[in-house]
C-alpha cells in the first residue's frame, strides 16, 4: 500500500492511489485575530491537500471564535467542539470524530473548541 510521507510530498494535488493520514498532516497554526476571539487564545491553521478540488485539513485549538463560513462539507477526524449558528439562527451542533457537516457561504458562527479540533474539508 502506498502511503504519504511528509518529507517527500508537496501538496497542491493528490496523487492517485496514495494514502494521506489526516491525523499526521502538519498544520501550521496562527493566533486568531483578537476581533474574532470570543474566549481563550485559540489558534487555527489549514493545509490545502488538493487546491483544484478544494480539499484540505483545518485545525483549531481550545478556545472560542467568531467566523463567517464558506461553502464546504467537512468530516471531523479529532477533537470536540460546539458550533453556534448566529446567522441564520439554527440550533447549535456538537462536533466529535466522525461528524459530517455542510456549511453555506456567509453563515455567521461561533466555534467553541473543548479539545483541539481537526477536520478534513471540501470547499
Amino acid at each position: 500500500m502506498s502511503t504519504w510521507d511528509d518529507d517527500e510530498t508537496e501538496f497542491g494535488e493528490l496523487d492517485a492511489g496514495v494514502v494521506i493520514s489526516a491525523l499526521s498532516v502538519e498544520v501550521p497554526l496562527a493566533a486568531v485575530p483578537a476581533a474574532r476571539v470570543v474566549d481563550g487564545a485559540p489558534q487555527t491553521g489549514s493545509v490545502d491537500l488538493d487546491e483544484d478540488m478544494g480539499l484540505g485539513v483545518w485545525e483549531m485549538t481550545v478556545g472560542a471564535m467568531r467566523d463567517t463560513e464558506v461553502s464546504e462539507v467537512f468530516v471531523v477526524v479529532a477533537g470536540s467542539a460546539t458550533v453556534d449558528f448566529i446567522e441564520p439562527a439554527l440550533p447549535p451542533i456538537e462536533l466529535s470524530p466522525g461528524a459530517i457537516v455542510r456549511l453555506e457561504s456567509g453563515m455567521h458562527t461561533v466555534w467553541t473548541v473543548r479539545e483541539t479540533l481537526r477536520k478534513v474539508y471540501l470547499a
